[in-house]
């Protein structure tokens, strides 16, 4: 997606050497916390404020200028989870190695190196985060659940967990214009059903959530009705990253902490067209939590209704906004990593020129990033 952010002129240099990667062309997770038996019913919630204008969108104050690789993160950590399912709290069942493909992604998912939308299928996304887990232990990096693999990837809490539907769960569902007019006069670009909510919440497929819940009927649920979810938990790494380094051959974003060390790894889109994709260093200029976005017709030549607009919309805030959740902007004009509507298209689509995340993907490198970090980008 394009932005207006004016570009610095960045030096090109390799990354750190421990990582290693080409430059001849463009989390650890925070110990997981125990099933709490009161624990609230996951509540999703969303910006509250209106749109605003373009020029305040791109150009806020940026939420950190530097890291401190000395001082621990100060992230607070993320509320208790929902009430785990009874026939799951086994004492002494976990921590345990992962015995199939869906316990495989969910404990991925849980150290922030993410399979994609969570669905129990082994594929390319799934072996991609999966060699990466097995290159930060020094295990061969295949891609298979091997023995050595099952070892050392464990499930160290309950696969799912039952979220109950609340009753601003539903309120806050709204339709989705198809026009760009349209969206510009929405209020907030929400989720439009409890299913898209509780897949992205979860990080799962809507498919996976439907097998969950087979006797749900899913166009009447009303509150508290319970729903069965893989239980991801989204806590970050506990350290700020020290770089991030994108791979657009693979289609991969990863970030590193200050001993090259792996602290997330996320399925990326990006430009479709080979002119469009930068290479070499970039550096994050500005960190937007759910940002608007501003829909200029003369960047989208392809679109019917753009052709006819004389003027720029601007895009209310809301998961369904065409940047997703968050922003990161790039000294690039007009690049950044941003959040989707469409999770389950990452890596599978391509961007007009940004590098595409799922949001629950691009709100937790939101929290790794800082001003003036550096992005390096292979071919």
């Amino acid at each position: 997606m394009k932005s207006v952010v004016q570009p610095a002129s960045p030096t090109t240099k390799s990354p750190p050497s421990a990582v290693s990667p080409s430059m001849n062309k463009a989390g650890t997770k925070a110990e997981l916390s125990r099933p709490a038996p009161e624990a609230e019913p996951l509540v999703a919630t969303v910006a509250t404020r209106p749109p605003t204008a373009a020029t305040e969108v791109i150009a806020p104050q940026p939420l950190r200028s530097e890291p401190d690789p000395a001082r621990k993160s100060t992230l607070p950590r993320p509320p208790p989870p929902p009430e785990a399912m009874p026939d799951q709290l086994e004492k002494g069942r976990y921590p345990r190695p992962v015995q199939d493909w869906l316990e495989a992604q969910v404990a991925l998912a849980r150290l922030a190196l993410s399979p994609g939308s969570i669905d129990g299928l082994p594929g390319p996304q799934t072996r991609a985060a999966l060699r990466a887990f097995q290159s930060s232990r020094s295990l061969t990096p295949s891609g298979e659940l091997d023995a050595a693999t099952r070892a050392a990837l464990v499930l160290d809490a309950p696969l799912y967990t039952n979220v109950v539907v609340s009753t601003e769960d539903l309120a806050r569902l709204q339709p989705l214009s198809p026009s760009w007019l349209g969206k510009s006069r929405q209020s907030a670009l929400e989720y439009e059903s409890i299913l898209e909510l509780l897949a992205e919440k979860s990080q799962s497929h809507p498919n996976l959530i439907r097998r969950l819940n087979s006797a749900v009927e899913w166009s009447s649920v009303s509150p508290q009705t319970p729903i069965t979810v893989p239980w991801v938990n989204g806590v970050v790494p506990s350290e700020k990253a020290a770089f991030v380094h994108i791979r657009l051959a693979e289609r991969t974003l990863q970030a590193f902490g200050s001993q090259s060390n792996l602290l997330a790894h996320f399925p990326c889109s990006i430009a479709k067209r080979m002119e469009k994709r930068p290479v070499g260093e970039l550096h994050v200029v500005v960190l937007i939590p759910n940002p608007n976005y501003t829909f200029d017709p003369e960047l989208f030549p392809e679109s019917a209704e753009a052709r006819t607009l004389t003027n720029k919309l601007v895009i209310p805030p809301g998961p369904n906004n065409p940047v997703g959740i968050a922003w990161i902007g790039l000294d690039r004009a007009g690049y950044g990593i941003h959040g989707t509507p469409s999770p389950e298209q990452v890596g599978r689509t391509e961007s007009h020129g940004c590098f595409r995340l799922a949001n629950w993907n691009a709100a937790c490198l939101l929290q790794l990033a800082w001003v003036g970090m550096p992005v390096f980008v292979d071919p």
